[in-house]
């Protein structure tokens, strides 16, 4: 893009059905804001935000709609788990602050600038981020157990009170 000389941008097309843009973290909220404001581009809706864990690297994925041009973009931000900071796009889709902090709250993106980053789903003493792969889960949490049946397990007890009706 020339609006953006020397930023390192990169189009994947291939092996997709959905091409999407990757671009640096550093320049997240100037190129969503080209992207929202350019006439020709007019990506004015942010229609969701999601994150997706990859191992070494975490990516947050920008999911555009232009209502007046109807079209859609996909961008994708990726980062270091050790760093996973992004610079928030609050500013750009203001809507974008509650899709943030899910993604805060769950994968533990640090969304800078970000004007009320805090847990979403989540207690606020909660331990760690349960979409990232490496999350363990404690035992219990204040006192009460977080291990749950097995879905299979389940299936004999939602079948007992038809065996029981049946002996009577």
């Amino acid at each position: 893009m020339a609006e953006f000389p020397g930023v390192a941008f990169e189009l994947i097309e291939e092996n997709t059905d959905h091409p999407y843009l990757v671009i640096p973290a550093e320049r997240t909220a100037g190129i969503c804001r080209f992207l929202r404001d350019d006439p020709d581009l007019r990506l004015d809706a942010l229609s969701n935000l999601s994150s997706v864990d990859e191992g070494e690297i975490l990516t947050v994925v920008y999911h555009l709609f232009s209502y007046e041009h109807r079209h859609y973009s996909v961008l994708k931000v990726r980062v270091p788990r050790g760093a996973p900071d992004v610079p928030t796009v609050q500013t750009v889709w203001p809507g974008a602050g509650w899709f943030e902090r899910e993604a805060y709250d769950l994968m533990g993106i640090n969304f800078m600038g970000h004007n009320d980053l805090r847990r979403i789903m989540l207690p606020d003493d909660w331990v760690g981020h349960p979409l990232r792969k490496d999350w363990v889960e404690q035992e219990e949490y204040h006192g009460m157990g977080t291990s749950r049946n097995e879905p299979m397990d389940v299936l004999p007890l939602a079948d007992a009170p038809e065996k029981e009706k049946q002996s009577d």
